[in-house]
């Protein structure tokens, strides 16, 4: 029997979930320029605990996995980081209270039978993509809860993408309404724009229209750079952005290698009826788990 795997891109869902129930208390506290009590911060958090917990719940009941896996990022700054040292800068910190409550909430989705994974080194995404890819190459289906848009360059016939909170697939037409190039042309149209999320910078000049009209023209950032066409102010750009770019696609670009050192046996629901598993379906997954 075929296996369905269901990745959770976590922090993703728990820090929309908090935002949620912060913030009717927020909006009050700020008014008179406080800060959330202890007593408020402890009801938020569990708040957010029971959020997380039924949005697994009806994760599983909507999507129907064989296997399941919630990835964390680090608390630590990982290899981006050490690479690009403004990757990221000016994002706002995860409150230290709720940093502190991760692992109760990994403990109620391993009630539910979702272990976690996390890593010292590597984001969530990194992970995430190295399990979705792998799957993928035995012919397995994989579901990505998340609304980051970096997996949307994963997308195949075997990855899917879902935004649980609009609850909706991000699909090809997604991609092409939002950015009018192909899932597998993202990483080279966010590296000529840039990625303002994360902040990484693009080539000056370029913009989404721009640079969806380049690649819709030639096919990749490799096919523009030997194009011999371009215009001369273009080429210009491209020339004297060239270490830019370089960094720019290393940071976008997710790890699809990581070795995680256990089995798909291993991330099987365990509150769903057992499936077959036979020899095919042992798939070497591959840091650390939680």
């Amino acid at each position: 029997m075929s296996a369905h795997l269901v990745l959770i891109d976590a922090l993703n869902l728990i820090r929309r979930i908090y935002a949620v129930q912060e913030r009717p208390f927020k909006q009050i506290k700020l008014q008179n320029d406080e800060q959330l009590s202890p007593s408020t911060q402890k009801q938020v958090l569990f708040n957010t605990q029971q959020g997380c917990v039924n949005a697994l719940a009806k994760i599983i009941e909507q999507h129907q996995p064989t296997h399941a896996l919630a990835v964390f990022d680090s608390q630590h700054p990982g290899w981006r980081h050490e690479l690009f040292e403004g990757y990221k800068k000016g994002r706002k910190k995860m409150p230290d209270y709720l940093a502190s409550k991760l692992v109760d909430i990994q403990d109620a989705f391993m009630e539910q039978g979702v272990d976690s994974l996390t890593s010292d080194e590597d984001e969530a995404d990194d992970l995430i993509a190295t399990l979705a890819v792998k799957m993928a190459l035995h012919g397995q289906k994989v579901t990505i809860i998340s609304t980051d848009k970096g997996f949307l360059s994963l997308l195949s016939p075997h990855i899917h993408i879902y935004d649980y909170f609009n609850r909706r697939y991000l699909d090809e037409d997604h991609v092409r309404s939002k950015f009018d190039v192909k899932s597998n042309q993202l990483v080279d149209f966010w590296t000529l724009t840039g990625d303002n999320t994360n902040k990484i910078e693009g080539v000056p000049g370029i913009g989404q229209v721009n640079a969806a009209k380049l690649l819709n023209q030639y096919g990749s950032l490799k096919a523009i750079l030997k194009a011999p066409d371009l215009k001369t102010s273009l080429n210009e750009k491209l020339l004297e952005s060239d270490a830019q770019i370089d960094l720019a696609r290393k940071l976008l670009t997710l790890k699809q290698d990581i070795p995680l050192g256990f089995n798909l046996k291993d991330i099987r629901l365990t509150t769903s009826s057992p499936i077959a598993v036979n020899s095919d379906n042992i798939i070497p997954i591959i840091a650390d788990r939680n």
